[in-house]
């Protein structure tokens, strides 16, 4: 007697809506799984977001789009040795970027910690765009006052180029008029090499408004080294480009009268002779001018006088 086949699916002995139905309860039951975790990582999330807690340095990355790049070391290790009495005073503002947590605000903060030597500092954790990311840093260190006057005009460059801002809407946000505003981008259209020098500190704020009436900026470059040898005051400054921009026309000079020129010229000699000194006629002019008689010790002046009185 042949055997019966066992191999009949498992459709031929439930049917296919059962099994169909068991493999929908087993994909709801990964959803809600799924859902389950999204959601508990959701509300460890809120939960820790606006809290100051305590993060390793070592999960902590500085902003690429951070307006600032030059950090005073003098001044960071101040910091630094003030965080190593009395620890992070004020928590550094950072949001969470993958395994690792993006500083919006206090990369100063987070180098001096760096420098003197802690492990974790406290964070308050948030989430930003990257336009109001940026919009923190850029309020933070303008209030702080942490910007070079090129490092701000160019994160409201920025601003303007990347998210569309006006400067009205600028001004507003980090408290200062739009004519501030104006004025601090102005300063990007210096020479590049004269941005240097203001960012360095090697020429004021005033020496740099005073170049941009300048078109050249190889001009500009020269005044500006000028004004590091010359150690040159923003008055001097000023006062050397009106020359520069509005130069004085050049007086044309009359054709002198060379047989009047001789006869002065000859009672100088007649004077000089009389005196003894040496005697100068300056004309202003045909009948006015003055005389000066020069004298080379008290003795000659006493001579000189002895001498005009016995005119008399």
């Amino acid at each position: 007697m042949a055997k019966r086949g066992l191999g009949k699916g498992l459709g031929a002995i439930f049917g296919e809506e059962v099994i169909e139905s068991v493999a929908e309860e087993q994909e709801a039951k990964k959803e809600m799984k799924q859902r389950k975790i999204s959601e508990k990582k959701e509300n460890e999330k809120k939960e820790e977001a606006g809290k100051e807690i305590f993060i390793k340095l070592a999960s902590i990355e500085p902003n690429s789009e951070q307006p600032r790049k030059h950090f005073g070391e003098e001044t960071l290790t101040e910091l630094a040795e003030s965080m190593k009495q009395y620890g992070v005073l004020q928590p550094l503002l950072v949001q969470k970027k993958g395994d690792i947590y993006e500083i919006v605000a206090g990369e100063r903060r987070w180098r001096a910690a760096k420098q003197a030597g802690l492990k974790e500092v406290p964070v308050v954790i948030r989430e930003y765009t990257k336009q109001q990311s940026m919009e923190i840093a850029l309020i933070e260190n303008v209030q702080r006052e942490n910007l070079n006057p090129i490092e701000e005009a160019k994160a409201y460059q920025r601003l303007i180029q990347e998210f569309e801002l006006k400067q009205e809407e600028i001004a507003t946000r980090v408290g200062k008029s739009r004519v501030t505003i104006t004025n601090s981008m102005r300063l990007l259209k210096l020479d590049e090499r004269v941005q240097d020098m203001l960012a360095q500190n090697q020429i004021s704020s005033g020496h740099a408004r005073a170049l941009l009436s300048l078109e050249d900026q190889e001009l500009q470059y020269q005044l500006a080294e000028k004004i590091i040898t010359g150690n040159l005051s923003v008055r001097e400054v000023e006062k050397l480009v009106k020359s520069i921009v509005n130069p004085k026309p050049l007086k044309e000079k009359k054709p002198q009268d060379e047989t009047l020129a001789l006869i002065f010229r000859e009672l100088e000699n007649r004077m000089k002779s009389a005196m003894g000194t040496k005697v100068s006629i300056n004309r202003k002019d045909k009948n006015k001018g003055r005389v000066e008689i020069e004298y080379y010790s008290e003795a000659e002046l006493e001579r000189i006088v002895e001498l005009i009185e016995s005119i008399r």
